[in-house]
């Protein structure tokens, strides 16, 4: 998949203090009714690495189980619960989840994007519908293959909010800004389409509707 020029700042988005941690050093969920609601999007990626033939293996389970759909179920279930899994992280409303699952002789790629209009980033949501996915996945092989893995999770897009709009360039590349808070709020914040979108919709786009 060919992407954009990464552009001048390469600071990665916000690396300062950890937000959740206040300046005691107690946990805190982030206060965050001050931020205007905003269309926010987030996609990230994995692979599950295996040494077996994933698409052998997985077209000779028993009839009426689709390993794959079952992956991208508990993918779409996971981001609803993610406030649930990981600590201090907002309970919302997810808009849209969309989970796709590729699978190929040794490497299952998996992609989750999630939108939402909000006060608060989906990534955390993005990256714990792709782990669960990926974890499914590796439950279905872990009888044929113990060794199977998962790698590369990464966040690869997120928009939406006053830190401005982040495109991850190629697997190597650094989260880099690619709209500025302040071209965001030039516009509807957060609904520029993540790169490689359209590799992963599951369906008709209907966001501008």
């Amino acid at each position: 998949m060919s992407t954009p020029p990464a552009q001048s700042d390469q600071s990665g988005p916000d690396r300062g203090a950890l937000t959740h941690i206040d300046d005691r050093g107690r946990a805190r969920m982030v206060d965050v009714m001050a931020k205007a609601l905003t269309r926010r999007v987030a996609l990230a990626r994995c692979a599950v690495v295996t040494s077996v033939d994933a698409t052998k293996v997985l077209a000779e389970t028993p009839d009426g189980l689709n390993v794959v759909e079952g992956a991208r179920f508990a993918g779409i279930q996971a981001a609803k619960q993610t406030s649930s899994l990981i600590p201090l992280c907002h309970p919302i409303r997810i808009d849209g989840v969309r989970v796709e699952v590729t699978v190929d002789a040794h490497r299952i790629e998996v992609s989750a994007v999630t939108e939402i209009v909000e006060r608060t980033g989906v990534e955390m949501e993005a990256l714990t519908a792709c782990a669960v996915a990926a974890l499914t996945l590796v439950k279905a092989l872990i009888g044929v293959d113990p060794e199977a893995s998962i790698e590369e999770l990464t966040l690869w897009h997120k928009s939406g909010g006053r830190s401005g709009n982040w495109e991850r360039h190629g697997p190597e590349g650094h989260l880099t800004r690619t709209v500025t808070p302040a071209e965001a709020s030039t516009a509807e914040s957060g609904t520029a389409r993540p790169a490689g979108a359209t590799e992963i919709s599951d369906g008709e786009d209907r966001r501008n509707e």
